[in-house]
Order: C-alpha cells, then structure tokens, then sequence
C-alpha cells in the first residue's frame, strides 16, 4: 500500500468518528470513483486547448486557462448540457416565484448588469455563449442569457423585491433568502494554529442540486482560482473561494434585507474581482465596497493565508462593518449583527430567538467552543453535516440545524418566507486549511453534507404541495467527501 493510500485511509477514519461525534447522518468520506475525464480527442477546436473536465463525486470538475474569451468558450463548450439545463430550470422557477418571465430578467440583466462588466468579463461571458453554442447548435442563449444566469439571485431575491416596493411602498417581500452556514478560524481556535475555513450552501433543491460545477480558472491576467460555481456562472455565486495569491473567502446572507441600487456595480462582478486580482483582506473590503449595488448583501467571511488573519465584513448597502482577528472564529448563519445595518436596512427581529438563523448561531458557538484548539478538516467537515437542534436540545435534521433540511419541517422558514416542509436546504459543503489551500486544493462534497439522498418522488408523494416543481425537480443524492485541486 503507498503512502498516499495510508494518508487517505487514515483520514477515511478520522471522518467517519468526527461525523458521529458531532451528529452528522452519515460517514463524510468514502474513496472517490475513478474520474471520468473528458477524451482529448473531442477538443478538436483550438481554444480548447489545455481545458478538460473530470467529473467525481457529483461534481463536475472544469480546468480553464487563456484569454478571457477562450476561458468563456472552454467553460461553454464543456458544460453546455449543464447551462441548458440551469437556464430552462431558471425561466421555470422564477416564472412561478416571481411571476415574470424571463425576458423580464433579460431586459434587467441588460440594461443594469452588462453595462458595469469588466470589458474582460464581457468577452468571458461572450465566450461562454459561444462554447454552448459549439457544442448544442440547437441552442439559441446569448451574452444576456449568460449575464442574467451570473446574476440571477441579484434580480431574482433583490431587485424584484426592491420594483415591487416602489410601485406599492410596503408590499415587496424584503426577506432576502438567508443561504448557507459557515466558519471561519484561525490561531489558538485550530489545531495547528493556522486558517480552517468551511461553508455549506442552502438554497432551493430544484436550483442547488444543479450547483455541482468546480471550477480552476487559470487566467491570462490575475490570480489562479478554484471554487465551486453554478454552470455558465463567471463567480461562485455561494462563494467558496481559493486563489493563487493566498486569499480564501466565503460568505452567508443576511436574512431579511432590503435594498438595492440599480446603477451599482453587481455582485457577482465584484466577487470575481476579489477572486481575481485580491490578495488580502484589505484587498476584498475595498473591491467588495466599490460601487456596491445592494444586491446579493453577505456577512462575508475572509482569510489572508500568508498574513494568518481573518476577518468579517459585513456588507449591506448603506453601511457595512469589518471586524478581525488572527486569533479566534467567525461563524455565519444568515444574522446580522450591526445594530446600524439591521435598523436601516433589514427587518430582522433581534428579539426572536427561536429563528433558524440564530438556533443555528447558538449550535455554532457551542461547537467552537468545545473544539477549540482542535479544528481541522475534518471537523470542519463533520460540522458541515450537523443535524442538532439546539433549540430543542436533541438530534433531528429540520430547518435549524447547520446541515439543513427543511423539507421535514412543519414550520418551514418564516424568516426566508420559506413554507411548511419547503424542498430546501443544504446541498453542498466544501472545506478546506491553509495548508490544502496554498496548493489550490479543497475538498468538496455534491448534495447534502451529511450525505442522506433526496428523492424527488418520495418528496413529492408526502408534499402534493410542492408537485408543480415535478417537471424540473429531480434526485439530489448523497456523494463522498471529494478532494479537488487546480491541475495543469
């Protein structure tokens, strides 16, 4: 047996009783199938050159080097099946949630977005639209398309509230979705003193189970990226982040926010930014700030790799607060804690204890806690599948524990206008330490961290309620623990 087969197994192990440790519903790690790489002799076209995809675990695993056009192109052409399939999901879903269609979020995506694209930018979404083209010639989607499909938790959960507010004062639904549970920690909180960083993603199943891209972007100009991503996407959109120059971030919303200015800047160029061309702290505040649009307002979650620091930024419209560390934790689950941020611009009620975002606050001090000193990757992981409630003290995946599932829950989320038994939740989890990180590694996990399928039909036999999503959705199931690095 070589040494690298001993390592796995031991960490094999070591995952399988941090997950009982800390309450997750199954083993985290399992040897990965043998990845399925894209035959070279398919890259007929040039621009191809040097990009391949490897699907595992449930992800699908995209290198892209060059010119931001060729990047795009690569991008499209490898996962053009994929964008087909996330742009018709998306023109479904939102017709039904928002009650526009999707000419509607063109028209947006359009006018707001393409003009405050990097002109980098918009080559690689050109180019993006070009590679699907290559590949599917049935397919008519365009730079638009791919613009709205970058930004579309901006248009969709930000800046439809924000019309619908302004044609009827009081009548937008301004409970921005509170996605994801995360940390943060470094110093005497890890295990060899150095940054552990961890994030799972909540979002719509019919959405998060086709957020499944991981991408290793070697540009012509800036820093090397790897991160998971929506296919089509130019960032990661639930911001899992590594780069060539030691900066790691991710982030969780802050529920219940309100705002947006429509000649800002987007998010999702501001955070490829940051991806791209940032190399501390200092860098992400001061890229992430600049011309702010509102849209897309996280409590972000940042580390500096050479400098051992950490931080937090909590970025709304109005105002936004920085606080850091090179000893201790942030952790996130969709609370604001500004005073001036939550009075100006949410609606969030401090006083109510028993929302998901702080049951899931409390479960996440007491689990730092109680491993400080010890956190590595894979407690990081086991965390990511936790299923206590510390609301009622006792085991139970629903829609307060960090590994969330509230499709079993009765209550669903009121605070994400998220109904009774809503098909929502946890659908993926990536982790990764700075040692991982500085050879551009994390590991990352497709479908619910703590490793349980779901299935579409099961679901939707028990819950006829949500039977109108049938058509798109579909089986989320349960994958290993995948360890993803940037290749040449």
């Amino acid at each position: 047996m070589t040494t690298r087969s001993k390592s796995f197994l031991v960490r094999t192990a070591a995952l399988a009783a941090a997950a009982l440790l800390f309450a997750a519903c199954s083993k985290t790690a399992e040897k990965p199938a043998p990845p399925s790489k894209t035959p070279e002799s398919v890259a007929a076209d040039a621009r191809l050159n040097g990009s391949f995809r490897e699907d595992r675990g449930g992800w699908a695993y995209i290198h892209l080097q060059g010119a931001p056009r060729d990047i795009g192109y690569q991008h499209g052409w490898h996962m053009a099946a994929e964008i087909d399939d996330i742009l018709k999901t998306l023109a479904f879903y939102f017709e039904k949630t928002t009650n526009r269609k999707w000419p509607f979020f063109r028209e947006a995506a359009e006018r707001m977005f393409w003009p405050k694209l990097d002109p980098e930018y918009k080559d690689e979404i050109e180019g993006i639209a070009e590679g699907v083209k290559a590949r599917k010639p049935d397919t008519t989607y365009d730079r638009i398309d791919l613009t709205a499909l970058s930004g579309w938790i901006e248009l969709a959960w930000y800046y439809v509230p924000y019309l619908d507010a302004k044609a009827k004062p009081g009548s937008g639904d301004n409970k921005a979705p509170g996605y994801c549970s995360a940390f943060i920690a470094t110093g005497r909180a890890t295990k060899d003193g150095r940054i552990v960083i961890a994030h799972n993603n909540w979002t719509e199943y019919i959405l998060g189970q086709r957020w499944n891209a991981v991408l290793d972007i070697v540009p012509a100009r800036g820093n090397r990226i790897l991160m998971d991503a929506m296919p089509g996407s130019i960032h990661s959109g639930d911001d899992f982040v590594v780069n060539g120059a030691g900066l790691v971030y991710t982030e969780t919303t802050i529920s219940q926010f309100k705002g947006f200015k429509e000649d800002g800047t987007p998010e999702f160029v501001r955070a490829r930014r940051a991806a791209q061309y940032g190399a501390t702290i200092d860098d992400f505040i001061r890229i992430m700030t600049e011309d702010n649009n509102g849209g897309y307002a996280n409590d972000w979650l940042i580390g500096d790799l050479n400098a051992n620091e950490i931080a937090r930024l909590e970025l709304g419209l109005k105002n936004h607060r920085v606080w850091r560390t090179k000893d201790g934790w942030y952790i996130g689950s969709n609370f604001p804690i500004d005073p001036k941020l939550i009075a100006e611009e949410t609606t969030f009620d401090v006083k109510k204890a028993d929302q998901s975002v702080y049951v899931r606050k409390a479960r996440w001090e007491k689990l730092m806690a109680e491993n400080k000193g010890t956190i590595d990757a894979d407690k990081a992981m086991a965390f990511m599948g936790d299923h206590f409630d510390a609301l009622t003290g006792k085991p139970g995946a629903n829609a307060n524990t960090l590994c969330g599932h509230a499709e079993t829950d009765p209550k669903g989320i009121p605070e994400f206008s998220w109904a009774p038994y809503y098909p929502g939740g946890a659908v993926s989890a990536k982790a990764t330490t700075a040692a991982l990180a500085k050879e551009l590694k994390l590991w990352g996990r497709m479908g619910r961290p703590c490793g349980e399928d779901f299935l579409a039909s099961d679901f939707v036999t028990k819950h006829q309620e949500w039977a109108w999503q049938v058509p798109y959705l579909k089986d989320m199931k349960g994958n290993p623990w995948t360890l993803f690095e940037g290749k040449k």
